[in-house]
């Protein structure tokens, strides 16, 4: 068996839909599932119980999943284990805004366990730059947020969340329990440089263009919004100072928090990233 048709196997074994694998290695359906039937055809049993709803592992899938992932752990320490000898075991580690979410202290601890002896480097930015850098090759893997240019990237989401409105807490508004974007289409609202990203910038402007203050960085948005009653979006769940109340948006999609890297980039170090990450943010 080959180590990438076992990542392959993965990839369906974890979507449990051919189609959603596909998208995820960045390849078309017809040579996955031609992939997959040769497996089954080496295996000597089927893997997959399909359906029109999509795809369920059998008994013997269920064991060759366990497997599998064994094997390309295994093969993963022995690139690192090779990549160490050579010098070079080093990954940047790119953060978008503030580290404060729990998720990213999980992740933080759970891949020191993993990986003593590699130097993990972290370069924190801004909110202009959703890539973290990474399009210019200052880092190999960013933890960021969704959405954004996927252009030549492969993108892992890690978790969902509700995005609110942020008032000051003096504001009318504040007192609602939920409130809608077309509420708020008279406000100022705080915006990106020019050049920023226009799908990030699309989506926390509500989808439209809007006027008001340039922010970069985090706690630039809040004091816009403490100085100038600016108002603009922000996921649920971060604490904010007594003076600033979020309120929930009952009609914007969700934020996804994801890891993010380059398209056909095979470093183990962020494939073993990913992995960590997908748990220590599914909590």
């Amino acid at each position: 068996m080959e180590l990438r048709t076992l990542g392959y196997f993965v990839a369906v074994a974890e979507e449990l839909h051919f189609g959603r694998a596909a998208a995820r290695l960045h390849m078309s359906q017809p040579p996955l599932s031609r992939a997959i039937k040769q497996l089954e055809a080496d295996v000597g049993a089927l893997l997959f119980a399909r359906s029109p709803a999509g795809v369920t592992l059998t008994p013997v899938g269920t064991v060759l999943l366990d497997e599998a992932r064994a094997l390309l752990d295994h093969a993963d320490r022995v690139r690192l284990r090779v990549s160490a000898a050579a010098g070079v075991a080093t990954i940047t580690i790119g953060i978008l805004g503030d580290g404060t979410d729990p998720g990213v202290a999980r992740l933080a601890a759970a891949y020191r366990r993993h990986h003593p002896g590699i130097d993990i480097r972290v370069r924190e930015t801004d909110l202009t730059d959703p890539t973290c850098g990474l399009r210019a090759g200052l880092v190999d893997v960013a933890l960021t947020r969704a959405p954004l240019d996927e252009t030549a990237l492969t993108v892992r989401a890690l978790r969902t969340d509700p995005v609110g409105v942020v008032l000051r807490a003096d504001d009318p508004l504040a007192r609602r329990e939920r409130l809608r974007l077309a509420e708020l289409d008279d406000r100022r609202w705080f915006r990106f440089p020019r050049g920023t990203d226009p799908v990030w910038q699309s989506y926390w402007n509500g989808g439209r263009p809007r006027e008001g203050p340039v922010v970069r960085a985090v706690q630039e948005c809040r004091q816009a919004v403490l100085w100038n009653g600016t108002v603009g979006l922000a996921p649920l769940g971060h604490d904010l100072p007594a003076e600033l109340a979020v309120v929930p948006l009952i009609d914007m999609p969700p934020s996804r928090v994801v890891a993010v890297w380059n398209e056909g980039d095979t470093n183990p170090l962020i494939r073993s990233f990913v992995q960590i990450a997908t748990t220590a943010f599914g909590r």
